[in-house]
């Protein structure tokens, strides 16, 4: 079965093909450039309006704005939920948005500009593996727009999620790991991009085992155990960076009157579990339902073709990636299942299927062997083309509609330019907002840290709550947003400060309204 398989995807050795011909890689690049320049464009157009812009997009924005300007990692304490190198990246990147900049948009929906840059490296880097795989040049192709024009894709690759510098960083090492020139360099770089894709975001180390595999496949056998040991020195000595860091800092582990790095991974593995994935009701369902209701074919048809391409050898080792990531998720004592996930596996999928497609057409080309019978074959090869397309086509064109039209944050947008307009004297205001919205205030006079909070640090932050000592009283404004509204009795300041309050100008209408409130302090 893997002959046979190796050999219809034009592997059939399991040597690492030879360097590319220079005619080949002109071909090769404008290819790549010419799949990845429409999903630039489906990604770019109207990347401020949909989706609506997110607590956790606000929050990495926030500590990027914090690693500029006040040169620490978050604007409050920082408690080692995730590695810091995503919203550094974030940061280092924060000049391109004042290119575009508008007064009328949300700062944090127009700072998704900077995810363009992030996608197009993406395609470029996913043609390449693809081509280094063994897949054909329209095979690469094809899983390039697979991977970008899913209307799962254009929706969460538009926003400021670490997964999306992950995916980066670890198709940057895939890429690498499968060189054909086999350069020590090549693998030591592989462990230096996997140790930044890990720190980017951590659940990335589930593809780890995959990308080992990848470079073990590749490696010459005579110097096998140098690019292991290579790969695995410069992966480890990257990441032992954050530790290294909270050591320094005396927050490593657990004491008095610290957070600590054991105690971020402590919250993160023992946080609340959202139930099994195939149990219907549960909050994972619910999360597999929306990325469904997106696109089910990415996900289902990728998830095929996965168990079908972990028989090729040269595909094995994106099919095991896909494979992990979907049995993390499924694991009966799952834990925390968040909707951001299924970024780390879409350009996985999308390999897949594009590799399944390849050995479906050669299958089909070789079932009429006879040159007379040329046209028949390609004709049978286009008819089936055409209708899978017309399964997809429409699908996908009703949810990329939406995300190059829709507004999903003109109730933001309204919002934020009614405080800059109405409520005066800035600087000596305090007003409580989610994320999103926090970054604009501060740009618009409110002090960062005391003078417009993070909802959540008012109850849960000690050195907030210090400032204080009146609690709810304390404050002025509170902006009630759909984020703010979820679990509002675990805020007990928060829920007084809404109890407490009268709406003087409210926008939008049923679970997307927002209310800004003044606290009456006298009652």
């Amino acid at each position: 079965m893997t002959t046979v398989l190796d050999t219809l995807a034009g592997a059939a050795t399991t040597e690492a093909p030879a360097p590319a011909a220079p005619s080949r890689r002109r071909r090769d690049l404008w290819t790549a450039l010419a799949v990845t320049l429409p999903v630039l464009i489906v990604q770019a157009w109207n990347i401020t309006g949909y989706p609506t812009v997110s607590d956790d997009e606000g929050t990495y924005l926030a500590q990027a704005w914090s690693v500029q300007h006040w040169h620490g990692l978050a604007p409050y304490t920082y408690w080692y939920d995730h590695p810091p190198l995503g919203w550094i990246q974030i940061a280092m990147l924060s000049w391109l948005p004042a290119l575009f900049s508008s007064p009328a948009h949300l700062f944090t929906a127009e700072m998704r500009v900077v995810m363009i840059p992030v996608t197009a490296a993406c395609c470029l880097l996913l043609f390449v593996l693809a081509r280094r795989l063994g897949l054909a040049r329209w095979a690469a192709g094809l899983g390039v727009l697979l991977f970008g024009l899913s209307p799962l894709s254009v929706g969460l690759q538009r926003e400021l999620f670490l997964d999306n510098f992950a995916v980066l960083w670890m198709l940057a090492a895939l890429v690498l790991a499968a060189s054909p020139r086999r350069h020590l360099w090549h693998h030591i770089s592989s462990g230096l991009a996997a140790g930044a894709a890990v720190l980017s975001k951590e659940t990335m180390l589930v593809a780890l085992p995959a990308l080992v595999l990848l470079l073990w496949q590749r490696s010459d056998r005579t110097t096998r155990k140098f690019s292991l040991v290579g790969f695995g020195s410069a992966f480890a000595l990257t990441v032992a960076q954050y530790p290294l860091y909270a050591l320094l800092k005396n927050e490593l582990l657990p004491g008095t009157g610290h957070v600590s790095l054991w105690g971020g991974i402590a919250f993160q593995l023992g946080r609340a579990g959202s139930g099994s994935l195939l149990t219907s009701g549960t909050g994972s369902n619910q999360t597999l339902n929306s990325w469904l209701y997106y696109d089910h074919v990415l996900i289902v048809a990728g998830l095929a073709a996965a168990v079908a391409m972990v028989a090729s050898r040269q595909l094995r080792a994106v099919a095991c990636a896909v494979l992990l990531f979907t049995a993390v998720a499924v694991r009966p004592d799952a834990g925390y299942l968040p909707a951001m996930y299924i970024i780390q596996v879409l350009p996985f999928l999308a390999l897949c299927i594009a590799a399944t497609a390849q050995v479906l057409v050669r299958t089909g080309l070789h079932a009429f062997p006879r040159v007379g019978l040329r046209p028949v074959r390609w004709a049978a090869v286009g008819a089936v083309a055409v209708l899978a397309a017309g399964y997809v086509v429409p699908h996908w064109y009703e949810g990329d509609r939406t995300a190059v039209t829709a507004d999903a944050n003109a109730q933001y947008d309204r919002a934020v330019q009614w405080i800059r307009a109405d409520i005066p004297d800035p600087a000596r205001t305090r007003i409580v907002v989610d994320d999103a919205m926090w970054l604009d205030l501060v740009h618009d006079g409110f002090k960062p840290g005391t003078g417009v909070i993070w909802f959540y640090k008012v109850d849960l932050d000690p050195a907030v709550a210090h400032g204080f000592p009146k609690g709810w009283r304390s404050l002025d404004y509170i902006v009630s947003t759909p984020t703010l509204r979820q679990d509002p009795n675990s805020l007990p300041t928060v829920e007084q400060a809404l109890t407490h309050s009268t709406v003087i100008a409210s926008f939008g209408s049923g679970t997307n309204l927002i209310q800004i409130r003044k606290i009456d302090k006298s009652s």
